[in-house]
């Protein structure tokens, strides 16, 4: 089992995160465009080649993200109308997630069978991720799916600190 930590930038307008492995070192890099529309996420390896792209959906009511991994579109993340919860589907064949959305703490599983974990990092200096990947073949989508929430709350929280 691979442990990743994704540590967001604190002071950066683009969203620029750091993915590192459980020694310290860079394992990919994220990086938010600034001011384009649609907004864009895309995920970097250390070879500065681009691995994945997550899209947010310009004109939706509720959040939605597009992924692609290596040119093909994965998955699709919406964000559902709910009173109480935030609620997430994912669709793509046989994935859910298990779990509090959030508080970034959930179990990413595919056909029942755990492909990763997702834990928020509490005592840091800016939003920090430990994402546990027991299937490696989903690490890349287990940090864009990490992301792509990530956004979702930054935007609500800028929305509501907005409307203050």
């Amino acid at each position: 089992m691979r442990q990743l930590y994704i540590k967001q930038k604190v002071l950066s307008l683009s969203g620029k995160f750091t993915v590192k492995d459980q020694q310290g070192k860079d394992a990919y890099y994220v990086e938010g465009s600034f001011l384009r529309i649609p907004k864009t996420f895309a995920i970097l390896n250390t070879e500065r080649d681009e691995v994945a792209v997550i899209t947010k959906k310009t004109f939706s009511f509720l959040p939605k993200f597009f992924v692609e991994v290596n040119g093909q579109e994965v998955l699709t993340i919406k964000k559902e109308f709910s009173f109480f919860k935030a609620r997430y589907v994912i669709d793509t064949a046989g994935m859910e997630v298990q779990g509090n959305w959030w508080d970034m703490d959930f179990e990413v599983l595919q056909h029942g069978q755990a492909v990763g974990n997702v834990s928020k990092e509490w005592f840091s200096w800016g939003d920090s991720y430990r994402v546990q990947v027991v299937n490696e073949e989903w690490e890349t989508v287990l940090i864009a799916l990490t992301v792509a929430i990530d956004c979702v709350k930054a935007d609500q929280a800028a929305a509501s600190s907005a409307a203050t």
